[in-house]
């Protein structure tokens, strides 16, 4: 039978695998078709891993013992940051070409152990530094809804593939947005977890106190049936955690409108068709018979969200990245006479641009003079945006927002203004900031130049709290 990628989830597809509908290797040889046929316009994938068939034999084997596993035969993409053992991972740059995988993360481990089938790791922004996926060292990501707008980053080669119907979900990371950017931009439901529910091991980190690993995805049950796979305290990973899987949800839940926080961060830069939709979104689920509330608890902390994000943030890039010198893996590069010149050599050759900056800007802010001026009140805002959302939960269980300030913008729109595209992720980085779980709806479209171009929704929760937003998200896609 043909199968339907378009229509398909995960839900659908292992009845499917189970009835017999059609096999785990008949649904891998769809997907590399799509992939063979359009990829190359789109370019979401930085490789095909070549065993994609072998892979799917061995499910279909276990399949017919009548083997169980909640992702048994399911084609997921993996994004170029998230380690596989004995594969080639290099969160998109060149510093790290040719590296392959000793081991396996926590969260491809599971995967495997749920019998995942992996199609093969989508381009990103030069490790995860990003809004566009325009910072990839193999080139950018395009949009399938309109391939001269950007699909987002830094997880846009994962939302890609699954807008243009080349895997059925996949892995990304956020940072700062970079799982529910991507998301909105795509039409996709985009889940970034309670910071700690999901191991980082295994996952090439950019800043380790804000990263987490997280579902792209169709729908919200899809995201909902990945993130019980890839959560979990890990021994291998000090900050991980364990939820309460028991989690009382109330039978009406109250939604913050954060429309004053929307105002104090500049609503001249929102899209009016961005601003309608929200109030569009906020009004169905009053009519699902969510309680609307406006926000009482002083906000002012949240607007610095931002440039707090890129105080702290640069800072740990600077210290994680400062590990990629050529000496021990990777890209290498001769300066000359001595061990400092390789290593500027090798460095200034081997990162973009856009990584480059970070490093920069995380290295000043951390130098003797400097890291009490910028790192260490940073962090003490940190602090404060942390107790206004604990606050602003004892009000609500839910806060709204636009998931960004725009649809998907053409390339090179912000390239020439990194604050512009920083300011992309005005309403992400807060979730981040803070340490909760938040979740990106498909909420609409907006039309542009012809093109429709999705919207998104956001929602996030009290910290541990992720089921709440499963709830929200499946009353509000009715599913």
């Amino acid at each position: 039978m043909a199968i339907d990628l378009k229509s398909l989830t995960i839900s659908k597809a292992r009845i499917s695998l189970e009835r017999g509908d059609f096999t785990a290797v008949s649904l891998a040889e769809a997907y590399l078709s799509e992939i063979k046929k359009s990829d190359s316009s789109i370019h979401a994938y930085l490789e095909v891993f070549d065993d994609v068939l072998e892979q799917a034999k061995l499910a279909d084997q276990k399949i017919k013992r009548g083997e169980k596993g909640a992702l048994l035969g399911i084609p997921l993409a993996i994004k170029d940051n998230i380690l596989i053992e004995g594969r080639r991972v290099g969160a998109a740059s060149k510093i790290l070409e040719g590296y392959v995988a000793p081991y396996d993360s926590t969260v491809t481990r599971k995967l495997k152990e749920a019998g995942a089938i992996f199609l093969g790791r989508t381009n990103m922004d030069e490790f995860a530094m990003g809004s566009s996926t325009e910072n990839s060292a193999y080139g950018p990501s395009k949009n399938p809804f309109d391939k001269e707008r950007v699909p987002g980053g830094s997880s846009g080669g994962s939302a890609a593939s699954i807008a243009a119907n080349f895997a059925l979900a996949a892995l990304g990371s956020d940072t700062g947005g970079s799982i529910r950017q991507p998301a909105a931009f795509c039409g996709l439901v985009g889940l970034k977890p309670t910071y700690g529910s999901v191991s980082r091991y295994g996952l090439i980190a950019m800043g380790s106190s804000l990263d987490v690993i997280g579902p792209l995805t169709k729908n919200i049950k899809d995201a909902e049936i990945l993130y019980s796979v890839i959560k979990g305290k890990d021994k291998m990973d000090s900050t991980s955690i364990d939820l309460d899987d028991n989690l009382k949800i109330p039978a009406k839940m109250r939604v913050g409108d954060f429309s004053d926080f929307i105002d104090m961060v500049g609503k001249n830069g929102i899209d009016r068709e961005v601003l309608s939709n929200y109030r569009q979104s906020l009004d169905k689920l009053s009519k699902l018979g969510y309680e609307i509330k406006k926000i009482k608890t002083d906000v002012t902390a949240l607007t610095y969200s931002l440039p707090v994000y890129y105080v702290v943030m640069p800072a740990e890039v600077s210290a994680n990245l400062s590990r990629f010198d050529g000496m021990r893996f990777g890209f290498y590069k001769d300066g000359g006479s001595n061990l400092l010149s390789d290593y500027k050599a090798t460095r200034g050759a081997g990162f973009g641009k856009e990584t480059r900056r970070r490093i920069i800007l995380g290295t000043y802010v951390l130098s003797s003079g400097y890291y009490d001026a910028y790192y260490g009140r940073a962090v003490a805002i940190q602090g404060l945006i942390k107790e206004t959302m604990a606050k602003i939960f004892e009000e609500v269980d839910l806060v709204a927002t636009p998931t960004t300030p725009t649809a998907a913008f053409k390339f090179g729109a912000k390239v020439s203004n990194p604050v512009e595209m920083y300011l992309a992720d005005i309403f992400t980085v807060t979730a981040n900031m803070a340490g909760i779980p938040a979740v990106s709806l498909p909420s609409g479209f907006t039309e542009i130049d012809g093109k429709k171009l999705p919207l998104g929704f956001q929602l996030m929760s009290a910290h541990g709290k992720d089921q709440y937003l499963f709830k929200a998200g499946k009353d509000f896609l009715g599913e």
